[in-house]
Parts: structure tokens; sequence; C-alpha cells
């Protein structure tokens, strides 16, 4: 890739496809801008040159066109407030009035365009959407390492009318992290993947077979894997058209001479519930009817101890249903150990970014991916077509 450090930017007018789908609470006021902070640096980086910058990005998923709770105001008010600095609003993303607004930057002046996704456009990768955005422009910079997964007008297709293109920082140093921990590690790389389903992390699950001394599988779809191994998991989440493939996961582990872990106890509950009893159990003892909702503290107690010897550690996924509180140990035993390694360590975003947030580990950790999605699809062994691009 092509980083906008190495092009000269003085004087001239960015386009910066930042990612500020930001979560909002009920009254449209932002509740974590983490997102925006991400960015400041490279923001701070081009004030600092003189550029003229253009900022844009979606929120949320807006049907059919405008909403004024998907606008991206908020973000723009807050980047002000971060910055101690004015940051002026177009109230759309293209057109004549756009265009003037862009015309009259001075150096050093930032102005956010209206939420993309209220143009079908966006998504479709129009190519006369994607030109009216590089019109914009001078240069366009791809710093929105989340979207950079989707084949979209401001993300890929966006670099075929540009004069040039380039890497942001944060997206430079996204896929850094994830060639140092997962292609380039310092052995033995340990691999934690947990959350719901199989089937959503199958590819990733495959392709890590190629690069991990040891895999601990956890969450729901450890689930599937017990079932393979004959386990009776009674009410619990399974994915019964993958038992087999789970089987073969575990084959190849055992051919590659890799340690894949699974649970040996688990917390159950009688239903779906933060207030559902709950009891654990080894896994011959489930009661009939009950669910797993969280690894067992015999489970945890094995997994911190792999992650212990680790000298590159992967996280992607909880261990159980962490967002309730009687099923949150195991994760916070697992996030604990993380922290406490001296490894380097990468969190996968998503609800993997939410769970370490949660836990209080994210000061003790390498690095915390800024996109679930597209960390997920590098772990898949896929390039992202946002990166692809630029190259």
């Amino acid at each position: 890739m092509k980083s906008v450090r190495d092009l000269d930017v003085s004087g001239k007018t960015l386009f910066i496809r930042v990612d500020y789908n930001l979560p909002m609470d009920d009254q449209g006021n932002i509740s974590d801008d983490n997102r925006i902070r991400a960015t400041l640096e490279l923001i701070t980086y081009l004030i600092e040159k003189k550029s003229k910058l253009i900022l844009a990005s979606h929120l949320g998923r807006p049907k059919g066109g405008r909403d004024k709770k998907f606008s991206l105001k908020p973000a723009a008010v807050r980047l002000s407030e971060l910055l101690n600095m004015p940051v002026a609003f177009a109230e759309d993303c293209i057109g004549d009035a756009v265009k003037k607004q862009v015309q009259a930057l001075e150096p050093g002046q930032i102005l956010m365009l209206e939420n993309l996704r209220f143009h079908e456009e966006e998504k479709k990768n129009d190519p006369d959407f994607s030109k009216a955005l590089a019109d914009l422009c001078d240069v366009y910079v791809n710093d929105a390492f989340a979207v950079s997964h989707r084949d979209q007008a401001s993300v890929t297709g966006i670099t075929r009318y540009a004069k040039s293109s380039a890497a942001g920082f944060l997206l430079e140093k996204e896929v850094r992290s994830y060639y140092d921990s997962v292609e380039h590690p310092k052995k033995p790389l340990i691999v934690v993947i947990g959350g719901a389903k199989v089937s959503s992390k199958l590819a990733a699950l495959e392709n890590m077979l190629k690069f991990v001394d040891c895999m601990i599988i956890g969450g729901a779809m450890a689930n599937t894997f017990l079932a393979a191994n004959g386990v009776d998991t009674k009410g619990s989440m399974i994915e019964t058209d993958l038992i087999d493939t789970a089987s073969g996961i575990m084959a190849h582990a055992r051919e590659k001479g890799i340690n894949l872990l699974l649970p040996s106890d688990l917390v159950v509950a009688d239903r779906f519930d933060k207030d559902a009893q709950s009891r654990t159990v080894s896994l011959n003892e489930i009661p009939d009817g009950w669910m797993a909702l969280d690894v067992g503290p015999e489970s945890a107690k094995r997994f911190a101890n792999a992650i212990a010897s680790a000298g590159t550690i992967v996280w992607n996924g909880p261990m159980g249903v962490f967002e309730m509180g009687p099923f949150a140990a195991g994760t916070q035993a697992v996030a604990d150990a993380i922290a406490g390694s001296s490894a380097f360590s990468v969190v996968g975003g998503g609800d993997t970014g939410l769970a370490a947030k949660q836990c209080g580990i994210t000061e003790k950790v390498s690095y915390i991916s800024t996109g679930g999605g597209a960390f997920l699809h590098m772990m898949e062994g896929k390039v992202l077509p946002g990166v692809a691009a630029l190259e």
C-alpha cells in the first residue's frame, strides 16, 4: 500500500474515508467516541501539513434515503470538541452545494460530509457516485479499516477515479498488526476463538490451522465441537449440519500437531436469561433442556495456563454470554490471562473489543482492532478489497 506519509499533501484537498459508525443512545448522543479518537493522529498530522480535509463515513443502516437519526452531525460536533477547532458540516455528500463548501476550504480546515448511505449508490458501488466523490478531492485516503472488507463506492469505487490514493495511519496499523500477529508471529502463536456460530468463523478456523500452535475454542461454537466428540449438549445451541466439519477441523489439527483445546466443564442455565437458574457441570452432567452459556472454571484455568506460554496471542470471540453477569466469568478469565501475558496480543474488533472493554483490559493488550468483520476477513486469509484497491 502507498501511505499518505509518502505523498506531498501540503495545500491539497484530501477525501478521507473514516469509520464514524458510532454507537448512539436513544437521545441521539454519542455513547462511545473511540472511533473518532482513533483518527485524531492522522487528522492532526494533515492539519499540520496544511491540507484541506473532507471526512466521509456511514452511520447505521438507513433505509430509503435521509433519516435524521442517522445523521453524522453529532460526529462533527464531537470531533470539533476533541480538536478544539471548528469542523464544518455538509448536509449531503455530493452535489453543487457540497462542491462549493469544498472549494471554500482553507488549508488546515475540515469539512465533514453527511452519511454516505443516505445514497443507495454507496453500497451498490455505483460508478457515477464513486466519480462524484472522487471529483471533490486531489487525494483519496482510506483510514476506515472496519469497512475495508466492503466493496463499496467510498472504499473501492472512488480509487478508480481519484488522482491519487493512499492508506491512512489507522489502516496501516491494523494491517500491520494482523501480519505481525498471524503471518509473522513470535512463536508459539495461540489463537482464542469464541462467539456464537462455527459457520460465521469456519473459514477463519480452517485458515488459522496453517499458522497456529494452539487453538482454544469457546463460546457457543464450542458446543458443535463437543457434539462432534459425542457430548450430549442437551438444550445448548449447536449447528448440527457442521458437526462433521468440526470433526474434520479437529482431525486436521491432530495431524499437524496443533493443540486444540475445548471446554471440559460448562456453566449451564435453564433458560437464556441473566436471572435464570445456573450451575457449573462437567460435560456429562448437563440437565435435560438446559443450555451452556459459558465455559466453566476448570476450562478457564486450562485456557489461561495455555495462554501463559504464548509468544503471540490473537483473540476473536467471547467464551460465553459475557453481557450477562452470571455468564461472564469465562471471558473475564481469558481476558485476564491475555492481559497478564508478555506476548504480543491482538484483540479482534466487534464483540471481542466490547468484551475486552468490559473486562477492563483495553490498556493491557498490544492492539485492539477497530473492525470485527474486517479483522475476521483477514483471519480467513482473504485480502481486504479496500486494501487491494490502494495497491
